[in-house]
């Protein structure tokens, strides 16, 4: 349960979209499907606050720029909850496919949507997908221009969609042009040297909890702070299935039914918190100007951005 920032395992992150959002399925479904599609967000939403609410966690919930037009009492009732509200993008496209123009003008509406919603700055970004990778790390750089102060985008792995393998696992401070950005990457456990994603998304959903939770105590006894995130459709097993390629559908449905055990597990047996509580403790709340001290660095592929 959420504690004291000095005892604190780590940050609980939400991604706030539905189950035609994501990305395994933009070749079955255009953004103009979404509106004729089955929305399930609200009631899959509210079950992770009520796991939330129990286990006594907070944590950062991205909101995709869609879901906030369209359902603006349900991020309110995020933050009236105390949670921390990010930024998923306005329409969940991969940065790397949307280059610097397009993605500028989404990051922009959708923060314009998130911060009338709520009321208050959005400074924090998550991207579609993980889609900060070698080929879009003139994101970063937008990111700072546009007044955002925290990413979690860069899972440092291997992965057929997303990651930079050699990216620093640690949460660390990137230099960019335009300022300096606090990156919390993607939690991976190194083990014989190599780096095993863990905590999130399908692999909490693909692997027993027995070696979730192993591995996670593992990156924890090495210092390392976890990033724990999850999606409001992997709560529902009973959502409508979409004709989409084989491994893009054993990827979305695999474990379904096991990831809302999963989810209080993991607040039970870690404390979690958001994002901003977790790294204002690491980083002291200081965002160094771009003369100043530097944290863990990232690896060259984004020196300079």
């Amino acid at each position: 349960m959420a504690g004291h920032p000095g005892t604190l395992d780590g940050a609980f992150t939400v991604d706030v979209e539905d189950y035609f959002h994501v990305s395994a399925f933009a070749s079955c479904l255009r953004p103009d499907d979404w509106d004729h599609c089955e929305c399930r967000i609200e009631q899959n939403t509210r079950r992770l606050l009520d796991i939330a609410a129990r286990c006594g966690t907070f944590g950062t919930f991205f909101v995709l720029g869609w879901v906030a037009e369209r359902y603006p009492h349900l991020v309110q009732d995020i933050q009236s909850a105390g949670h921390e509200i990010g930024c998923h993008s306005m329409w969940h496209q991969l940065v790397y496919d949307l280059g610097p123009d397009r993605f500028r003008a989404d990051l922009i509406a959708a923060r314009t949507v998130l911060e009338d919603v709520t009321g208050r700055p959005v400074r924090l970004y998550r991207s579609p997908s993980f889609s900060i990778t070698r080929r879009s790390t003139w994101a970063l750089r937008i990111l700072a221009e546009e007044g955002f102060h925290t990413d979690s985008s860069i899972y440092p792995v291997h992965h057929d969609r997303y990651g930079i393998p050699d990216a620093s696992p640690e949460p660390h401070l990137i230099d960019t042009a335009s300022g300096t950005i606090r990156e919390f990457p993607g939690t991976v456990c190194e083990i014989a040297g190599m780096r095993v994603p863990v905590g999130g998304g399908g692999y909490l959903r693909l692997f027993p909890w027995s070696m979730t939770e192993c591995l996670l105590k593992r990156v924890r006894s090495q210092g390392r702070p976890l990033n724990v995130y999850v999606h409001p459709w992997e709560l529902d097993p009973e959502q409508p299935r979409i004709p989409a390629p084989l491994k893009s559908r054993l990827r979305h449905y695999q474990n379904l039914r096991t990831t809302a055990r999963k989810t209080e597990r993991v607040m039970t047996a870690f404390s979690l918190d958001r994002m901003s509580v977790v790294l204002d403790d690491r980083f002291c709340s200081r965002i160094p100007s771009r003369s100043g001290s530097r944290g863990a660095a990232l690896a060259s592929p984004t020196e300079g951005v």
